[in-house]
């Protein structure tokens, strides 16, 4: 992280002690003290944002428990050797099928259920090409930790249809990419797909 991203370092550090210690601790006084420190975070990061603090309060301190990651995947799938994309409706770039795993669901299940509603194809799991640190790889950076989890999927039927999410989709060689949604995916993320999918005997990858 740049040094001038520091202080979303710390607002984040700030949250996570908060909430653990708002799940943990029992005396009154203490409780007070911690539900002070996340809102000290919440002011941090409306300052430095410029949203709202009560914005900030429900993306940011909507959580209870120990804090932890939350999950996205991003389902990778081949027809010759050109990739799977969808044009984002939001934004009009282009990324790999895929977003937060859902609760009741696996880090596979969630996959092919996203490549399903916002690509229209039916596919199965196959590999696990990498578990990424966001940070450390995509930008701008978030006020929440994630893992990335890029998984080889095999297309077996279906077609695309318009949808709330995703506007078009596409296969893509890798010398001849869209504009990518870079807070999603980048071009070395796409390109490790590309060698998984080559590879006789791919070694996933790992933060």
């Amino acid at each position: 992280m740049e040094s001038g991203e520091k202080w979303l370092q710390w607002a984040v550090e700030l949250q996570s002690l908060a909430q653990a210690g708002l799940h943990y601790s029992k005396d009154a006084f203490d409780l007070e003290r911690f539900r002070r420190i996340r809102e000290i975070s919440v002011e941090m990061l409306s300052e430095k944002s410029g949203m709202p603090a009560e914005k900030v309060r429900d993306l940011f301190c909507c959580e209870t428990g120990y804090q932890t990651p939350k999950l996205d995947t991003r389902a990778a799938v081949f027809q010759d050797d050109k990739i799977l994309l969808v044009r984002e409706r939001r934004t009009g770039n282009w990324s790999l099928p895929g977003g937060w795993v859902d609760a009741n669901l696996s880090v596979a299940e969630s996959a092919v259920k996203e490549a399903k509603e916002e690509a229209g194809l039916d596919v199965t799991a196959e590999l696990v090409i990498a578990v990424q640190d966001r940070e450390k790889h995509n930008l701008p950076a978030y006020a929440w930790k994630i893992c990335k989890v890029f998984l080889l999927c095999a297309a077996h039927g279906g077609e695309f249809a318009e949808n709330s999410e995703t506007t078009e989709s596409g296969w893509f060689p890798l010398d001849a990419l869209p504009p990518l949604s870079m807070e999603k995916n980048t071009p070395e993320q796409i390109a490790m797909c590309f060698e998984a999918r080559r590879a006789e005997n791919w070694k996933t990858r790992f933060d």
